[in-house]
């Protein structure tokens, strides 16, 4: 286990959550806060990097290429980040990635903010799309 991985750990903590869930052989964490919008945020650091990662919603079927368009638009207000799809397209996700090397705990908190800004003010535009 690296010091980067610890280092990530005590600042998770420092920030008032807790850790819900830890793989140490992958250095993978995983935080919640309901009423941050926070829902299983994996926290994986790899190599020299750490991947800030949290499933948005789910698409079911074809998504309309408006709907796609508008994700971007999105992103463009958003203070870090960004909501990404998977490979496949069919899952909406945020993520951030920092470097470990000088990585402090206001960048840390900075992008876990950004999430909670960014679903804040586009959370009721996101559910619509699966409508």
């Amino acid at each position: 286990m690296t010091d980067h991985f610890e280092r990530v750990k005590e600042y998770i903590l420092e920030l008032g959550f807790s850790i819900d869930e830890e793989i140490p052989e992958e250095e993978i964490v995983v935080i919640n806060d309901a009423e941050r919008g926070i829902h299983e945020l994996v926290i994986d650091c790899e190599d020299d990097l750490v991947v800030l990662e949290q499933l948005i919603l789910k698409f079911e079927g074809e998504v309309p290429a408006a709907v796609y368009r508008r994700i971007l638009q999105m992103n463009r207000s958003l203070v870090f980040g960004a909501f990404i799809l998977n490979e496949e397209g069919n899952l909406l996700l945020y993520r951030n990635t920092l470097a470990l090397d000088n990585l402090d705990l206001n960048e840390l908190e900075t992008t876990i903010n950004a999430l909670s800004l960014g679903l804040a003010e586009n959370g009721d535009e996101l559910l619509g799309f699966l409508a």
